[in-house]
């Protein structure tokens, strides 16, 4: 590290993040590698309100930063200070990305390697209780004055900076500061081994936060590449600051295939509802196809909104699905429309018809409804996916019970199947839904050798 010298920043903010929020303070040390050579520091006018939260954070008034420059007037300095040295900072990429927001929005592109004191000390000092700049310098008996103002967080970080160097007997900063280090596009609360252990296979990755609690589920066909992905680039959107805040550990599922990946995702989404999952929460069925009885002994069969855990006989992403199956099978079964509700299902919903003239018979018309439903029961096929495992000693296999994915897991080599609906003795149950399906029958249609009807011989996995 000889030669090169470093300039240790640290700033206060309107926000958390810099798409957004303002600078209002900035300190910038010099660092030749030894000792400090340089210090400058200056409050920032935000040009917006700062919020009362901030302020008690921080102690900065509106007041106190009215007559400060705002950042354009000092965008020179700060690039000035800055240009051909290392960047240091305690979470490197928070102060960083607001850095180089406010540079290019003074018209200064400027890039930089980075250091990160978080993981620095991680590394070098491992085994503390915790890494947060306040409680990191009460442990190794370091003076932080003026904590949450720039300059005092600046001369604490400096001077953590300058221990760390004493003690990097293993040259680990030289090696971070590499530009093709990997610890460097990391969050700043993640465990490098964390991410070191990800295999290049097919999977599920579960992202947890610091209690413990899985905050985002996502597959992969590569788990190491995928986890790594959402790292790179400088987006500087809050939910994508927030997210990666939020990241203090890693584990995950290795899957025999993609398809068997993406049905653990969906499931898992569904169970833990993490926090930062988005598209697939989406995928809700919003209606369903129903079978009453009302208080004069008709059945009914109706089309409507789907509430929460109601039981039904099928689901829908569209309610003109569900009229359009309700209609054919009306037709079918010849069942009086009178009978049959679309829309919207009102209290009053299976009551007697209004026109209750040349009502059919009663136990005719309720035998029609039940043969509608099961032929609809019936139409729906059974089947397994068998495709390859996690090694060469077993497969996958997905069951889809009567049309409704009953479950997934894989089965040893040298497991006999003497009937199709055995797999399901060696399978994992979960929860069907309209998007699952929508991936098995893809599936089903795009490699018909994987699938194996009830009707089929499964006892032969190497099929």
């Amino acid at each position: 590290m000889k030669n090169q010298e470093y300039a240790i920043v640290d700033i206060e903010t309107t926000g958390g993040n810099a798409s957004h929020s303002r600078i209002t303070e900035i300190a910038i040390i010099i660092h030749d590698g030894t000792k400090v050579i340089d210090r400058w520091e200056t409050l920032v006018n935000p040009q917006k309100h700062i919020p009362p939260a901030i302020f008690a954070l921080t102690g900065i008034t509106n007041e106190m930063v009215s007559d400060a420059p705002i950042f354009d007037t000092i965008s020179d300095k700060v690039f000035e200070l800055l240009s051909d040295r290392v960047f240091v900072a305690h979470n490197v990429n928070f102060d960083y990305s607001f850095v180089r927001h406010e540079l290019e929005s003074a018209g200064l592109k400027w890039t930089a390697k980075k250091l990160c004191t978080v993981r620095a000390s991680r590394k070098i000092r491992p085994g503390m209780l915790s890494y947060s700049l306040g409680r990191l310098c009460k442990s190794l008996d370091i003076d932080l004055e003026n904590r949450h103002r720039a300059g005092g967080d600046a001369d604490a970080t400096a001077i953590l900076f300058t221990k760390l160097l004493e003690w990097d007997s293993e040259n680990e900063m030289d090696k971070m500061i590499k530009k093709t280090s990997q610890d460097q596009r990391l969050p700043p609360n993640l465990p490098p081994e964390d991410f070191e252990q990800l295999p290049e296979k097919p999977g599920v990755y579960y992202f947890y936060d610091e209690h413990k609690k899985v905050v985002y589920v996502g597959k992969a066909v590569n788990l190491k590449k995928r986890v790594a992905s959402h790292f790179g680039g400088h987006k500087i959107t809050p939910q994508r600051q927030n997210f990666l805040r939020d990241i203090h550990a890693i584990s995950f599922e290795i899957c025999g295939t993609e398809l068997m990946a993406l049905l653990l995702e969906c499931t898992e989404i569904k169970q833990l509802w993490p926090i930062h999952n988005k598209a697939l929460k989406k995928f809700e069925p919003k209606f369903g196809f129903f079978e009453y009885e009302a208080r004069n002994g008709y059945r009914y069969l109706a089309i409507g909104k789907l509430a929460k855990n109601q039981n039904c006989i099928e689901t829908f992403d569209s309610i003109y699905s569900g009229i359009n199956l309700l209609q054919e099978l009306a037709a079918k079964f010849e069942i009086d429309n009178r009978f049959c509700k679309y829309g919207s299902l009102s209290d009053g919903a299976f009551m007697a018809p209004n026109d209750s003239t040349d009502l059919p018979e009663i136990e005719q018309h309720n035998e029609q409804v039940q043969a509608a439903i099961d032929s609809y029961l019936n139409s729906r096929q059974s089947f397994a996916i068998i495709d390859k495992g996690r090694t060469k000693e077993e497969r996958s296999c997905i069951w889809v019970e009567k049309g409704h994915f009953y479950g997934m897991g894989y089965i040893d080599m040298d497991v006999v199947i003497n009937n199709p609906s055995e797999v399901k003795e060696h399978l994992t149950p979960y929860k069907t839904n309209q998007y699952i399906m929508q991936l098995i029958f893809a599936f089903a249609k795009k490699y018909p050798r994987n699938v194996h009807l009830q009707k089929d011989d499964l006892m032969d996995l190497e099929d």
